[in-house]
């Protein structure tokens, strides 16, 4: 088997570019990998077919981009026309939308080929990928332990090569926990920065598309790619496309990088911590100025989240009722035994769980007392962090408090679901860009990774510090089990 997709975007371009390759190639080798991987789980439904048919007709066109020909998996919450979209579970386990998501008309422009579509949290509700309806995406470091969630499908294939390229969605923290997990990169771009329309929402005022890459330039380069304003997005930003590679292999001397006291508290495991202690020292090494700093609320946002999106969930999802489109159940007695039985049927544990307890906040007076509330103190926390980067470019520290567990543990725990989401929640809260970039393995070789926080719209400031990580430790992000 080649092994063209072990390279980088640019050799992959150069390639393509000298005709050495065709991309037909690289929808082959993609398909090859991911027959062999079988095992991972990372996807729900491929489309060979479409794939094919797209790298033929690209042959006779000119390379026009970096992104020209390349293989992309896209979250199964981001609606593709004619492809299935199940949002991984039974109750659209049939869909087939009629419409594209912008950011995969974007992805299309570009003369990327969409390979498939990823496994996840069903309806992007969890934090390990387990509550899919297809079963949990594996870790390639170690196949017994979690992907990491909402996004772990499109994490593990990621990382495990099978694809350069991947979307993921956000809404507190599914692309940056997954991408720690895993051992890649992962952005979640400023609320607004990239359309939402197409995504079927969790919680609207939380979610955010990103990209998911093996590198720091390579997520840029996609970030290029699907950012821009969407007048079907009312939630989108006029906000100017910029390079977000532009600042990548600048100097970081000078520049001024916080660290949240509660990012490095006893919560987090000793190991992470440690790895993340050598990122500050090497920063400092190389001229940047580290300082530790509070954030207002930020170990309140667990539970500022669950109100928040709980109740926007309950909102969301009341429009699967079995007679639009998706699952019905068989025979219904009435119209309150159709909607009770397609609900009862269709959804996961999880997702019934969130459903019940949001539509429980946003009942009557329970709208005041906890939906509101919790706005106002979300409000203050953004404050607070927008007051940081007054002083500071960028907030740093652990994305997870732990590396990836084993795929049984904590089962019957619900509730941890939100605790592995903990430190990478806030940044939802506050609208602002996060990322994940690999700064090292645990003692069983399991990845961890360093989040970088920016102010509103500044990504290209996060990828340069996030290059200036990579290039100095060089880590080698090769899985030793993938096939």
């Amino acid at each position: 088997m080649s092994k063209y997709l072990d390279l980088s975007i640019n050799e992959i371009n150069n390639l393509l570019k000298s005709k050495e390759i065709k991309p037909i190639d690289l929808v082959t080798e993609a398909f090859e990998r991911i027959e062999n991987n079988a095992d991972l789980n990372a996807f729900i439904t491929l489309d060979k077919e479409g794939a094919l048919e797209k790298a033929k007709e690209l042959e006779n066109k000119e390379v026009d981009n970096l992104l020209f020909g390349m293989p992309i998996a896209i979250k199964d919450n981001i609606m593709t026309k004619d492809l299935r979209t199940t949002c991984a579970s039974h109750m659209l386990d049939n869909f087939i939308p009629i419409y594209n998501a912008t950011v995969v008309e974007k992805v299309l422009d570009k003369n990327m080929i969409i390979i498939g579509k990823c496994n996840m949290d069903e309806f992007a509700m969890g934090s390990t990928s387990r509550t899919s309806y297809f079963g949990t995406p594996h870790n390639p470091w170690d196949k017994t332990k979690i992907a990491g969630g909402s996004s772990g499908g499109s994490a593990s294939c990621v990382a495990a090569r099978l694809v350069p390229l991947a979307l993921g969605s956000d809404t507190g923290g599914s692309i940056r926990q997954p991408s720690s997990y895993c051992g890649i990169v992962g952005m979640k771009p400023t609320y607004g920065r990239v359309s939402r329309y197409g995504l079927v929402a969790f919680a609207s005022s939380l979610d955010q598309i990103g990209p998911m890459t093996r590198n720091v330039y390579d997520n840029a380069l996609l970030l290029n790619a699907i950012s821009g304003h969407d007048n079907n997005d009312l939630t989108s930003s006029y906000n100017e496309v910029e390079d977000y590679t532009r600042l990548i292999g600048k100097d970081i001397r000078g520049m001024k990088v916080a660290v949240p006291y509660f990012f490095m508290s006893d919560i987090v495991d000793k190991e992470i911590k440690n790895n993340v202690d050598d990122i500050i020292k090497l920063l400092q090494d190389n001229g940047a100025i580290v300082e530790y700093i509070d954030i207002d609320y930020i170990e309140n946002a667990v539970t500022l989240y669950q109100i928040i999106a709980m109740g926007e969930a309950s909102s969301n999802l009341a429009r699967f009722d079995g007679v639009r489109y998706g699952y019905s159940c068989d025979n219904p007695k009435n119209v309150d035994d159709l909607y009770k039985r397609t609900r009862q049927e269709g959804f996961g544990d999880e997702v019934k769980r969130r459903i019940m307890v949001g539509s429980y906040l946003l009942s009557g007076k329970n709208a005041t007392t906890y939906y509101n509330k919790a706005l106002q103190i979300r409000d203050d926390m953004r404050k607070s962090f927008k007051k940081a980067f007054e002083k500071y470019d960028l907030i740093i520290g652990p994305n997870t408090t732990t590396v990836a567990y084993n795929i049984n543990d904590n089962l019957d725990n619900p509730s941890q679901t939100f605790l592995d989401d903990i430190l990478v929640i806030p940044v939802n809260m506050a609208g602002l860009p996060g990322m994940n970039v690999p700064i090292g393995f645990n003692k069983d070789h399991l990845p961890i990774g360093l989040q970088i926080i920016g102010n509103s719209f500044e990504e290209a400031k996060m990828y340069q510090l996030a290059a200036f990580i990579e290039k100095k430790l060089n880590l080698d992000l090769m899985p030793k089990g993938v096939k």
